[in-house]
Formats: structure tokens, C-alpha cells, sequence
């Protein structure tokens, strides 16, 4: 049996914690002991099969449908038990054309050869549309109906046994997933308990986060789940209709560790700046882990400062670099620091990749995300693959027992590691006294006059304009030229406002997001678009689709 198997089971029976659900509206709260024996239910329900469904083969790989966080986490586990796969599925919206979604679904289970999808609220009403397409289903609900309990015997699954099969695109178009296998998940999980100090006799984990995502599904459900620990888990659909609704629940619940993308801090501090005094109570929280895209400084502040009102420690900001490849973390600041940001010299880096710390202008913030955690190896390499030394600029490396060994595709497996066993992470970065510095993904990386220009930059100086909604602008890099010429590098800039339409508005909204880019930059956007709230793409918890806003724009260029 893995190591990771081992170590839920054990938590099943000895934990006295278990997970609330159901907030905002009726609150339900099991112990991760019932959770555990539905789980076992479930898992024997799999294998006997139904009068519809055949039963579920040892080490098969299943698609999940479901966005009940009280759903999934017995689910996971039956999976699990049975020695499968579980596959997190994108989950249409309101907007969603159902039957694009329908193929691009068959796609990604015919990509991981999934024997089965388990169908969940709110997502059972679609069982008819995965029947038309001959896809073999069963509703989460059906597997709990009582009967045999299973037990996981010693053979259920093995070290290098797949786990997860993460989901790494917000479009299925061209699906790719991850695939994590039971010693990953145990190495991960092993190397953030010990990063984050998590202690089950006093830690409560507050989460919305969606469980399609790494961060959700791994950090606030599986590992909970495996070592036992208290969770207050809703849905990123409760958190984006009321964002206080966090805030609240971190204050009912005693909440002491929590996690999100910047954006959400970002919002999530507006709403702070407006609550009634003293209507809420943040000084249990210990730890709000900020990671998943990059982390804007000021937005940090603006949060730690409106939430200080309300005992809210700004030493309770980690900044944290992660990525499926890995499980979910590769490095976390060291805890009760706060938020260290590296300032650096934008000449240097820009043109010579050096990374040399400043106090005067230009410069460019890149906060220190800490060490590698237990069992990773972090190298920088540059582009004539040597290895590279502290503040020297390059693409990040990973090795260690947490990286996955490969992907799936449509076209067949593909390896991550290279013969000594790293793995290319595609971001760009340095490595300073040990720790860990993103300075953003390689293939986003401006290249204009010889230098090389990160769109964050670009992107913070565009939302500082007037009328641009707050965490809403977006730099593409795109070539121009004429034909037969040589094309040069360029960029476009996307911002949100609610004055688009407006002619004369979105004119000086124009002239003022050059100018800002201009001023903290030094480079001009070739274009400024001003597009009206909710045009550019997101991912299901908020956060911008960077690649499907490029296709967006250069599609309106």
C-alpha cells in the first residue's frame, strides 16, 4: 500500500476533526471517520458495478462532475481505495454552450481513458447529455445507498500508481493533464505540513477555492483529509457572489490557515475597508497563503491594512510558488515574516538578467516566495543551459520526489523529467540566499530594444489608470510588421471599465493607460483596449486566462 494510501486511512481512525459544509446557508459538519465510511461505501458500490454501469477495474481511471466539496471529498477517496485515478472535469457555466463542453469532455476522457464519470450537484441535470454520447455514468448520490463496506487491503495501490490527473488548461480544446502519482502526493504533502507547521490539534482551514484546481483539490481537501485536520470548505461560487463571506467564516470558525490567488486578496481587502468596525475577528489567522499567479505588493498591503481593523497580523501573508507538476507547492516563505519584496534594478534585469537589489528608479518588486520545500531541488539555468548563480536570470528547474513524471495527451504520454530527473518549469527567475524569486512565465516575456519586459510591470502600471477595474488589464506580446518585412515585437493592453462603450470615455482612458505604462515601463503598448466588465477571460474562481486573452485580442487587432 502507498504511503499516501497509509496515511488516510490512518487519519480515518484516529482524528476527532472533520469538514463543515453548506455555508452560508444550513452548515452540516462530519467527522473525517464518516467521511472515511461513506468513502468505503462508495468504493464498493464502484466495484459491484450497477444494473447499468459495469464494475469499476482496479487502477481505472475516473472523471469527477460535482461542485459539493461535501461530494467529492468520500468520492476522492472511494476512487482512491479501489487503486483509480481521479480526474477533476471543467464544470460548465451559466454561459457555457453544452454541447461544445460535451465534446471537448469526451476529448479529455478518451485522453486519460476514463472508464467512468461520477455525476454531482449541481451538475447531475447534464447525466442526459454525457448518455447521448455513449460517456458511462453514475450519480454520487446512487454510490451511498448502503450495502457492503470496502476495505482497501495492502495491494490497493502503489508508490508510482497515478492519483490525480490534473486538469492544466482553462480550455479543453487541446487537453493536457498532469499526472500525479501516489508518492508525489505524499512527498507534497510531507514538504508543505512541515513548511506551514500544520497542527491538527489547533489548525482550522478556511477554503473556497474551486477542486478543480491543484490548490483547492490537494492543499484544502486531500490534505485535510490525510493528516486530519479541522476544514471549513464552500464553493468558489459562494465566495465570488458575497467575497466578505471568507472574511466571515476565517472569524466564525477560528480560522488559522487559508489560501488564494493575489486577485482574491485584492478583493477581498475592498470589502474589509467597507465592513462595519469590529463585526468580524481575524487575529486567529496565521497563515493566508498567497500563490497560484503572480503577487502584487501593493494589493497585499492594501489587504493586511483594511483587515487590521480587524486583528488581522500582516506577518500572516506566505507567499508561495506552486504548480500542478509538483502536486501543488514548490517553495513557501518562511512563516511570521510577512511579505518580503526583492527590489532590483530594471536596467539589470532587463538587459543584462541580472537581478541587483536598488533603492533608486527604475526598478521593478518581485516578492521573495522562500526555500524549496523538503524533497525539492531548485536550479536556474540559462539559455545555453548552464547552471546559474544567486541573482543571475533563467528558467527555473525542478527535481525531487513531488514532480510528476509526465502528462497525458491527446497524443500519448509525455515525459516532464530529463535524464537526471529535472523538469522545466517555463517560468523565469533567480535564486537569492536560498530562496526562490518568479519573475513571470518565459513565453509572456516582452522582448523589445534588447530588453526583456515581464507584463505584470506592464499590467500594474495599466490598472493604475482612472476607470480601469481593479485586477482587469492584461499585456499580450504580439509581432508586427508588415509582410515580407521583419516583424518586431510589440504588445497590446486589455482593460476593463465600466465606461466602455463610451466613445469619449474609453479615449482617455486610452491616453491615460499609455501614459502610465510608458511612465513605469519606458515602452509603448501598440494598441490600448477598452473592453466593458466581465469580456475578458477567467477561470472559474476569477482568475485571468492569460493564453484565451491573447487569442481574444490579436482575434480584435
Amino acid at each position: 500500500m502507498s504511503r499516501f494510501l497509509a496515511m488516510l486511512l490512518d487519519s480515518a481512525t484516529r482524528s476527532t476533526k472533520g469538514m463543515t459544509t453548506g455555508e452560508p446557508r444550513t452548515a452540516v459538519r462530519r467527522p473525517w471517520a464518516d467521511v472515511h465510511a461513506v468513502a468505503r461505501r462508495m468504493a464498493a458500490a464502484l466495484v459491484m458495478g450497477s444494473e447499468d454501469v459495469p464494475g469499476l477495474p482496479r487502477g481505472a481511471a475516473v472523471g469527477v462532475l460535482a461542485g459539493e466539496p461535501g461530494s467529492i471529498a468520500p468520492v476522492a477517496q472511494a476512487v482512491w481505495f479501489t487503486g483509480g485515478s481521479v480526474t477533476m472535469l471543467h464544470q460548465p457555466t451559466a454561459r457555457t454552450d453544452l454541447a461544445s463542453w460535451a465534446e471537448d469532455t469526451v476529448s479529455v476522457l478518451r485522453m486519460i481513458d476514463a472508464k467512468l464519470v461520477l455525476l454531482g450537484a449541481p451538475f447531475d441535470g447534464l447525466a442526459p447529455v454525457l448518455a447521448e454520447r455513449g460517456i458511462a455514468y453514475r450519480t454520487i448520490e446512487s454510490l451511498d445507498a448502503g450495502g457492503d463496506d470496502f476495505a482497501p487491503d495492502a495491494a490497493a495501490a502503489a508508490e508510482d500508481d497515478t492519483a490525480l490527473l490534473q486538469l492544466t488548461s482553462g480550455s479543453t480544446a487541446e487537453p493536457k493533464a498532469v499526472r500525479i502519482t501516489h508518492r508525489n502526493l505524499h512527498s507534497n504533502i510531507a514538504g508543505m505540513v512541515h513548511a506551514s507547521a500544520l497542527d491538527v490539534s489547533r489548525d482550522v482551514m478556511v477554503s473556497w477555492l474551486p477542486l478543480f484546481h491543484d490548490m483547492g483539490m490537494v492543499g484544502f481537501l486531500t490534505v485535510p483529509m490525510t493528516t486530519g485536520l479541522e476544514l471549513v470548505s464552500v464553493t468558489p461560487v459562494d465566495f465570488l457572489t458575497r467575497p466578505l463571506l471568507w472574511a466571515e467564516l476565517i472569524s466564525k470558525y477560528g480560522g488559522t490557515v487559508t489560501a488564494a490567488p493575489n486577485f482574491a486578496y485584492a478583493v477581498l481587502g475592498r470589502q474589509l475597508a467597507r465592513a462595519d468596525e469590529g463585526s468580524l475577528d481575524l487575529s486567529s489567522l496565521r497563515i493566508a497563503l498567497n500563490g497560484a499567479e503572480p503577487i502584487d505588493p501593493d494589493a497585499v498591503a492594501a489587504f493586511t491594512s483594511a483587515g487590521s481593523r480587524f486583528g488581522l497580523q500582516p506577518e500572516s501573508v506566505v507567499a508561495a510558488y506552486g504548480m500542478a507538476e509538483t502536486a501543488l507547492g514548490v517553495s513557501f516563505a518562511p512563516l511570521a515574516t510577512g511579505l518580503e519584496v526583492d527590489h532590483i534594478d530594471a536596467q539589470q534585469l532587463e538587459e543584462h538578467r541580472r537581478a541587483e537589489p536598488t533603492t533608486g528608479e527604475p526598478r521593478r518588486r518581485f516578492p521573495k516566495l522562500g526555500p524549496p520545500l523538503l524533497g525539492i531541488e531548485v536550479r536556474v539555468v540559462g539559455d545555453d543551459g548552464a547552471v546559474l548563480g544567486d541573482r543571475e536570470v533563467g528558467v527555473l528547474q525542478l527535481r525531487g520526489e513531488s514532480v510528476t513524471p509526465g502528462y497525458l495527451t491527446v497524443d500519448g504520454p509525455v515525459a516532464t523529467q530529463d535524464a537526471e530527473g529535472w523538469l522545466d518549469t517555463g517560468d523565469e527567475g533567480y535564486v537569492v540566499n536560498g530562496e526562490v524569486v518568479v519573475c513571470g512565465r518565459r513565453k509572456d516575456v516582452i522582448i523589445m530594444g534588447g530588453r526583456n519586459i515581464y507584463p505584470t510591470d506592464i499590467e500594474r502600471a495599466a490598472a493604475q489608470a482612472d476607470d480601469v477595474r481593479a485586477g482587469n488589464a492584461v499585456a499580450v506580446r504580439m509581432l508586427s510588421g508588415t509582410e515580407g518585412a521583419m516583424h518586431r515585437e510589440s504588445f497590446l493592453v486589455a482593460v476593463e471599465s465600466r465606461k466602455a462603450g463610451d466613445p469619449e470615455a474609453e479615449q482617455v482612458i486610452r491616453k491615460d493607460v499609455t501614459h502610465q505604462v510608458v511612465s513605469a515601463v519606458g515602452v509603448r503598448p501598440a494598441e490600448v483596449m477598452v473592453l466593458g466588465p466581465g469580456t475578458l477571460p477567467k477561470t472559474p474562481s476569477g482568475k485571468l486566462r492569460r493564453a484565451a486573452t491573447g487569442e481574444l485580442l490579436r482575434a480584435r487587432v
